[in-house]
């Protein structure tokens, strides 16, 4: 009914699970503070220390805790979120922007250049034949989240010059800007993502040093037009640390 709050069903230990989550997430509870013991937490919302045990190791599964013998069950924070090209793709959309909390974008470039290998197979064109490509790379307070690098057909350059400049585009995406150039607009996409031990390459665009032996995700995002071609190719290089997290509701 109208101004009535619906009932939580979800099982006591979700509840509990949600309630420390939501402080880790929200600062409330920072990196390195303790949360109650087990028996302190079933007190507080009157459960089994079975049920509170169950609340404490899906915090641990996400890694927002962990447990620490003889002290406790320390926050570690918040994960380190990635995200990719179709997240930012689908977040301009509604934002006018691919920035995600606390995020920022710089190194912003672009030239036309000859397709290597695998960015010639994405978009179905000859190896080495011009292709733009645009660079950015996204942080936040800790630091790089993503170098991000989008692939776009060179005959999209004549209708859309600002693919070209090595500045951020002011008026949407590039998928954004070709669509109203062209009318050719996005109505599918293929994400993949894969893991990977950084490149010397990927040392030098991710700013890490290069004696760094690191795994990193590799999330790349192919979008086409109504009638099959790839408008664009875009992928990302995340930081290492960077995590990927994605919830779903299942139905019954």
């Amino acid at each position: 009914m109208t101004g009535q709050h619906r009932a939580d069903n979800r099982p006591p230990y979700m509840r509990i699970a949600e309630h420390f989550r939501g402080r880790i997430n929200s600062g409330s509870l920072r990196p390195g503070d303790l949360l109650p013991s087990i028996k302190k937490l079933a007190t507080q919302f009157e459960v089994s220390t079975a049920t509170a045990d169950r609340a404490m190791r899906i915090l641990r599964e996400e890694g927002l805790v962990q447990g620490i013998p003889g002290v406790g069950t320390e926050v570690v924070g918040p994960p380190v979120s990635l995200s990719s090209g179709s997240e930012r793709h689908d977040r301009s959309g509604r934002t006018q922007s691919t920035w995600g909390t606390g995020e920022q974008s710089s190194g912003h470039s672009a030239a036309m250049v000859p397709a290597p290998a695998e960015v010639a197979a994405a978009l179905n064109i000859a190896s080495e034949a011009d292709v733009i490509r645009r660079t950015r790379v996204y942080r936040d307070a800790r630091g790089i989240v993503a170098h991000s690098t989008s692939w776009i057909p060179a005959e999209f350059a004549e209708a859309v010059p600002e693919l070209l400049q090595s500045a951020r585009l002011k008026t949407g995406l590039s998928l954004d800007q070709i669509a109203r150039a062209t009318g050719r607009a996005t109505v599918r996409r293929v994400d993949e993502e894969s893991a990977r031990i950084a490149t010397a390459t990927d040392l030098r665009l991710l700013e890490l040093d290069q004696q760094t032996v690191a795994a990193i995700l590799v999330l790349t995002s192919r979008f086409y037009d109504a009638e099959g071609r790839v408008l664009e190719f875009g992928v990302d290089l995340g930081a290492p640390g960077r995590t990927r997290m994605v919830t779903s509701e299942v139905g019954a």
